[in-house]
C-alpha cells in the first residue's frame, strides 16, 4: 500500500505561477511512476506530468516547456507550473504506480484545486 499527500495549489493569476508537492508513504520502494493528472469539470482525467525510477518524465504538449515535474527527495515529488493559463483550472491529482510480485497498483491522492483567473 502506497499513501499519497498531496499540499499547494490555490488561486493564482495567469502568467503566474503555483508549486504543488507530494509525499508518499508506505511501501514507496515498490513504486515505478509518478506524477500528477488533473481533472477539470465536465472533462476527462488527463495525464499533466509524470517521471519513472529512472528519472525519465513525460509531459504532455499542453504543458510542455511550462510545467516541470522533479524528485525533491526519495518521497517527495515536486510540480513547478509556470505561465499558467486559465485553461489550466483544474483539480490536480497525485499519481503512483508500483509493481510488486508482476502486478501493477495505481494510487492516487485525495486531490488539490488549482485555479487561474484571467
Amino acid at each position: 500500500q502506497v499513501q499519497l499527500v498531496e499540499s499547494g495549489g490555490g488561486l493564482v493569476q495567469a502568467g503566474g505561477s503555483l508549486r504543488l508537492s507530494c509525499t508518499a508513504s508506505g511501501n514507496t520502494f515498490s513504486i515505478n511512476v509518478r506524477g500528477w493528472y488533473r481533472q477539470a469539470p465536465g472533462k476527462q482525467r488527463e495525464l499533466v506530468a509524470s517521471i519513472t525510477s529512472d528519472g525519465s518524465t513525460n509531459y504532455p504538449d499542453s504543458v510542455k516547456g511550462r510545467f516541470t515535474l522533479f524528485r525533491d527527495n526519495a518521497k517527495n515529488t515536486v510540480l513547478q507550473m509556470d505561465s499558467l493559463k486559465p485553461e489550466d483550472t483544474a483539480v490536480y491529482y497525485c499519481h503512483a504506480r508500483t509493481l510488486v510480485r508482476g502486478l501493477e497498483y495505481t494510487y492516487w491522492g485525495q486531490g488539490t484545486q488549482v485555479t487561474v483567473s484571467s
